[in-house]
């Protein structure tokens, strides 16, 4: 019997390696699927800085301008021996993310690199000609989201026309679009409603990484009075328009406090623009920020049935109730319905936010956000929509049919002057 004991222990070890190996094996080819994509920081890392060597530099980054081992930018490049960082300049929520949304960035000195900290969200918006002061290159590096209401990128905009007005350098370290490449949708801004939140003549989901966005913005002419300036984009290496963040194999640091991961930019574009109005709770002040539409009124079972019988590509909703913590209905109980993509690629995003309320309308009629919201709001989200001739046609009878044609109709002519400047397929 010993023999036989032997034989099977032999024949169990022989298993067990090969086990292993094949464990070895495919865990590296998932390390190595999981490293694919390198961001441009990654890349001006590699490259070992040489576009920046002997120039006084200027960053603007925030806490997402990390590389992959999670260290910053601004670290990055003050202890790169062959960088001169002069100066950092902060956008919404500042450069180490210390200030809540809406909050005004005031200047002071970091206290990890003692560099000046200058703002783009208190007084100036857009780097004055003090600011930038002995800078040669202006370097951006900031993580987007894909939907043009974001303030980051009125922010990149804003900072190629201070380094175009300057005869500054701009270089931007590219990043994926959380979103992915593919999704384009709503209409392009109105001149009437260029904001802040709405700066350029972009569509609401914008399909493009920052780098391609300012590659269009400057080559277009987007810019106030047409200005260009000397731009270069640090490219990504292995990014596909296909591949959404978490394909990317990037950790993700929130952006801001209501995105605090990956998944949440994919619902910001669902119903941030309806947020706008502060009527409804979407989410935000519970732990799914973007992801809920809720009131003290709704009846959650009726709503999730009537949205559930439209049959939307690639979504699908379910009941919920709760108390936000904060903001809308702050401490009340609220019902109402969560999203989930069953298959993403399909969805819609953007109008998923007017079907929940032409649903709303036929089920509570009396119930109109428009005149239930502050009116000082209403400005707000038609600056968001980029016209107000989405909400003046939709009210008139709450039907998203009548709006397709105004949100989709700029969609392909914008698709075929972006493609002139994609780096990536």
């Amino acid at each position: 019997m010993s023999g036989i004991f032997a034989f099977q222990k032999s024949q169990h070890k022989h298993i067990m390696k090969k086990s292993i190996l094949f464990l070895t094996l495919l865990l590296s080819v998932q390390f190595f699927n999981a490293q694919k994509v390198k961001t441009g920081l990654e890349v001006l890392q590699e490259e070992n800085f040489k576009i920046l060597e002997g120039k006084n530099v200027g960053l603007i980054t925030n806490p997402t301008g990390v590389n992959s081992q999670l260290i910053s930018t601004a670290d990055i490049l003050f202890n790169a021996p062959n960088v001169n960082l002069k100066a950092l300049y902060g956008p919404e929520h500042g450069v180490r993310g210390d200030y809540s949304a809406g909050a005004h960035v005031d200047f002071f000195k970091d206290p990890k690199t003692g560099l000046p900290v200058f703002s783009l969200y208190g007084k100036n918006k857009k780097p004055s000609k003090e600011m930038l002061k002995g800078i040669d290159i202006l370097v951006y590096d900031i993580q987007d989201i894909g939907s043009r209401s974001y303030t980051y990128i009125s922010t990149l905009g804003l900072a190629m026309e201070a380094a175009a007005e300057n005869n500054i350098k701009m270089v931007i370290l590219d990043r994926p679009n959380p979103l992915g490449g593919e999704k384009m949708e709503g209409m392009i801004t109105e001149p009437e409603f260029i904001s802040f939140v709405s700066q350029f003549p972009i569509p609401y989901i914008h399909g493009l990484t920052v780098g391609e966005l300012a590659l269009l913005l400057n080559g277009e002419k987007m810019l106030k009075e047409g200005v260009q300036c000397d731009l270069e984009v640090v490219a990504m290496k292995n990014w596909k328009r296909s591949m959404t963040f978490n394909e990317t194999g990037l950790l993700w640091v929130p952006s801001s406090p209501h995105i605090p991961n990956a998944n949440s930019a994919k619902f910001y574009p669902v119903s941030g623009i309806l947020g706008e109005l502060y009527v409804l709770s979407i989410g935000v002040g519970y732990p799914l920020p973007f992801e809920l539409f809720a009131g003290e009124w709704i009846d959650a079972e009726k709503l999730t049935n009537n949205l559930n019988s439209l049959h939307l590509p690639g979504i699908i909703f379910r009941p919920v109730h709760y108390k936000p913590y904060y903001s809308t209905s702050k401490g009340k109980m609220v019902h109402g319905v969560q999203i989930y993509f069953s298959d993403y690629k399909k969805a819609q995003l953007s109008l998923i936010q007017f079907y929940v309320l032409q649903e709303i309308h036929k089920l509570w009629p009396d119930k109109d956000v428009f005149k239930l919201c502050d009116e000082s709001r209403l400005s707000m989200f038609d600056k968001v929509s980029g016209s107000d001739k989405i909400r003046k046609t939709f009210t008139q009878r709450w039907l998203v049919k009548d709006i397709e044609g105004y949100w989709f109709n700029d969609i392909d002519n914008f698709r075929k002057k972006a493609k002139k400047y994609f780096l990536y397929k």
